[in-house]
């Protein structure tokens, strides 16, 4: 009887020991699901604009050094951008009427069938510019203004450096008749592709010949046409 009490007492120990168990599993278990739920909701938690902002501040630098690349970027444009202004492109910008000191003295040849006036653009800016063709010239006259014709030579493109100079002719005839003539009172000359003058004295003899019909008796000629500058 003593051994059957026993392995009764053995049995229900056993017994409760599983039940014990048994709970502790379930514990765990129950314990374990707000784990998982937590985790889910991991998403939408503070801890998410944590991160974000975390992100941005890391990416701050690497930002930063992007924008210090392409400022670098910009500059190197700049620089090139600058140098095609500058005549990187070997091409001077042309002579402006405001760069030139434009001056008119008669150059007429004793013995000469024609007179001469001589007129010089001289660069008086700081850089070099471009200048060729024909300038502009009007003869101001007590009968109006007289355009000069082109002579037809050809002029090849030229570059004036600071302080250098460039000169053409104006050819008109001379007043033999023994008549009074017209009478010229001043030259307005506009330098080659612009569309600013500058009136100057007239330095040639005071009057030209009458002439009938149509045209202009006078005469220029593209730039560099008269002495060698200097």
């Amino acid at each position: 009887m003593r051994v059957h009490k026993l392995t009764f007492a053995a049995l229900t120990l056993a017994a409760s020991v599983s039940l014990t168990a048994c709970q502790n599993g379930d514990g765990g278990t129950g314990q374990s699901g707000p784990s998982s739920a937590s985790t889910a909701s991991s998403p939408s938690s503070p801890s998410t604009p944590s991160s974000a902002s975390g992100g941005t501040g890391s990416g701050s630098p690497e930002q930063g050094g992007g924008k210090g690349s392409a400022g670098k970027g910009a500059a190197a444009g700049q620089g090139a951008a600058a140098g095609a202004g500058t005549g990187g492109s070997g091409q001077s910008g042309k002579c402006r009427t405001d760069e030139l000191a434009i001056t008119a003295m008669d150059s007429t040849i004793d013995g000469d069938g024609e007179g001469t006036v001589a007129v010089t653009l001289k660069n008086r800016g700081s850089r070099d510019c471009a200048i060729s063709g024909y300038a502009g010239v009007d003869l101001k006259t007590a009968s109006g203004s007289l355009s000069a014709k082109r002579s037809g030579e050809q002029s090849g493109p030229g570059v004036l450096k600071p302080g250098k100079s460039v000169s053409f002719g104006i050819n008109y005839p001379m007043n033999t008749s023994g008549g009074s003539g017209v009478r010229i009172t001043g030259l307005v000359v506009t330098p080659p592709d612009e569309t600013k003058p500058v009136t100057l004295d007239w330095p040639g003899a005071a009057t030209l010949p009458v002439t009938e019909g149509g045209g202009s008796p006078v005469k220029v000629g593209p730039i560099g046409s008269a002495g060698q500058g200097g």
